[in-house]
C-alpha cells in the first residue's frame, strides 16, 4: 500500500526540480545588463565581496574563470583558499544564457541539471569591475579584473545593491592576499 504513494512524491519532487532550476533568477527589483558582451565578460575576476553562503564558507582569495566550452555554454571555474582547512578548492560548472546572450542574466549549474540564477546587472564600458545578483537578495558578488577596486566604484555598486533590496551590511569583503 505504501509504494502507491512513493511513485507520486519522487515525480512531485521531480517536477518542483525542473520549476525551481527554470524558475525565476533574478530579484524582482533587478535588472540584467543589456547589451551586454560575453567575449568581453570572459576571463578571470576576483571576488571582492559576497553575501556568505555556505559552498563559500570560509573562503578568501576567490576567483572565478570564464571561458567557452565548444557547445556554447560557459564553463565556470571557482577557485578559493579555505582558511580552516588550509587548502584550495576548486568548483567547475557551466552558465547558460536565460534570454539571449547580449543580456546579462545567466543561469549557472555546478550540480547536474540544477541551476541557480547569475545576473550581472552592472559593469562598466571596460569590463573591469562588476556587479551580479543571484537569483535572490540572499546571493551578490562584486567582482573585479584586479584584487581591489577603486572606492567611487564600490559605492556605486553598494548604492545599488541597497536600492534593489540587498542588505549590504552582511557583505564579506575577501581577502586577495594568495596566490592561486
Amino acid at each position: 500500500m505504501k509504494n502507491k504513494y512513493i511513485a507520486p512524491v519522487l515525480l512531485g519532487a521531480g517536477i518542483a526540480a525542473v520549476l525551481y532550476s527554470c524558475g525565476s533568477t533574478i530579484p524582482e527589483k533587478a535588472v540584467a545588463v543589456t547589451n551586454f558582451d560575453k567575449a568581453k565578460y570572459l576571463g578571470k575576476w576576483y571576488e571582492i565581496a559576497r553575501l556568505d553562503y555556505k559552498w563559500e564558507k570560509d573562503l578568501n582569495n576567490v576567483t572565478a574563470e570564464y571561458s567557452l566550452n565548444d557547445n556554447g555554454t560557459i564553463k565556470v571555474n571557482n577557485k578559493g583558499y579555505d582558511v580552516k582547512k588550509d587548502k584550495w578548492e576548486e568548483s567547475i560548472g557551466k552558465a547558460k544564457f536565460v534570454k539571449k546572450d547580449n543580456i546579462g542574466m545567466l543561469k549557472v549549474s555546478f550540480f547536474g541539471p540544477f541551476y541557480a540564477g547569475y545576473n550581472v546587472i552592472a559593469v562598466d564600458q571596460d569590463y573591469k569591475y562588476a556587479l551580479v545578483a543571484g537569483e535572490s537578495l540572499k546571493y551578490m558578488w562584486i567582482l573585479s579584473r584586479e584584487k581591489t577596486i577603486p572606492e567611487s566604484i564600490k559605492a556605486d555598486f553598494l548604492i545599488k545593491a541597497r536600492e534593489i533590496g540587498y542588505n549590504i551590511s552582511d557583505l564579506v569583503w575577501v581577502k586577495q592576499d594568495k596566490m592561486n
